[in-house]
């Protein structure tokens, strides 16, 4: 069982949500990316609704370390988790038995490896994404959510919300543009076969997600932030932080990832983030500082590098919701509420 309260919490608000969980009760569900922060999150909250509920949701990880998996599931029964191990993307996927619901969430999330891997980068999400739906087809899944990103919008034309068909301008010279547009086309494979093979398939554009569960290995910027709060430093910016941030608390994610399984509609794509927290990064770190901060000596410091190190450009963009929303899904923790509820999970 999971020994955080805060974790405990979360899946109690996750299963007590808008998602019919009944309809997962002794169904057999794929999460790809388990060792990730949203994948691993999945695989705890069915694995939690398993022993609180007996559900006898049979749970499929698939990952590519089994150590590092035993490490974050180690608090859970294991009779209604198994791995599959393989790397997405290169024929490993061997799994005989029967698959109800996938979830693909697996993905290069570091800006560095996309900038040293751009090549690797592409063909893990493609190529993977082609092997998953394939498996999706043969198995004969009732429902699959692809994990997309916010990132496919790139630089938006417009200055309003951003709906789900406001794709803007994605630069095909830099080399970090490989993982946007690898996730378009992963999000168009998905349309793809939803029409030919009549595939019940849909994306799931992410804001930025943070929260309690987030992995002691995690580096990206809200994991920074909250370690030098905590930690009596100032947070340094390598940018001037003018970006626009959409962020969606760890839960709130996870509930819409569930909702989308069993209420999206085949070959669309939603956003998944919470109006509510918008703000720009420097405003972000202003807030951590703010309200999280050890002593109040520490200040945001801005230090931009002279090399660039994979940092995305800046993006001006407020992502709509309401799409999401409109189908019943509600996100209701707040940017300050994820931060504290990150902490206090953490310390």
């Amino acid at each position: 069982m999971e020994n955080s309260k805060v974790l405990q919490e979360d899946f109690e608000y996750i299963l007590n949500s808008e998602v019919d969980f009944n309809k997962f009760k002794n169904k057999t569900i794929l999460i790809t990316g388990a060792t990730g922060l949203v994948g691993s999150l999945l695989v705890k909250t069915l694995l939690y609704a398993n022993e609180t509920r007996n559900y006898g949701i049979k749970v499929v990880a698939l990952i590519r370390n089994k150590d590092k998996a035993d490490k974050i599931f180690k608090e859970y029964k294991k009779e209604n988790l198994s791995y599959l191990i393989a790397n997405l993307g290169k024929n490993e996927i061997e799994y005989s038995g029967e698959i109800d619901y996938i979830i693909h969430t697996a993905a290069v999330t570091q800006s560095k490896l996309m900038i040293q891997k751009p090549v690797e980068t592409i063909k893990t999400a493609i190529n993977g994404t082609e092997e998953l739906l394939n498996l999706a087809v043969n198995k004969a899944v009732s429902s699959m959510v692809y994990v997309s990103s916010m990132e496919v919008y790139g630089q938006p034309y417009i200055t309003d919300k951003v709906k789900e068909n406001d794709l803007g301008y994605i630069d095909l010279t830099s080399v970090r543009a490989g993982y946007p547009e690898s996730k378009r086309m992963c999000e168009l494979l998905c349309t793809s076969y939803s029409s030919q093979y009549k595939l019940n398939v849909k994306s799931a554009r992410l804001a930025q997600t943070f929260g309690a569960g987030i992995l002691p290995t995690e580096n990206r910027v809200f994991a920074q932030f909250a370690r030098s709060a905590v930690n009596g430093e100032d947070i340094v910016l390598h940018t001037e932080g003018k970006s626009e941030g959409n962020y969606v608390y760890t839960a709130d994610a996870v509930k819409a990832l569930f909702f989308l399984l069993l209420n999206g509609e085949s070959g669309e794509a939603y956003n998944v983030s919470n109006e509510d927290n918008h703000m720009t990064i420097k405003e972000m770190a202003e807030m951590v500082i703010a309200n999280f901060a050890k002593n109040n000596q520490q200040k945001v410091v801005i230090d931009i590098p002279k090399e660039n190190l994979g940092y995305a450009p800046d993006v001006k963009m407020w992502l709509s919701n309401k799409k999401l929303i409109n189908l019943g899904w509600e996100p209701t923790i707040s940017l300050k509420e994820s931060y504290r509820r990150m902490l206090d999970n953490i310390y």
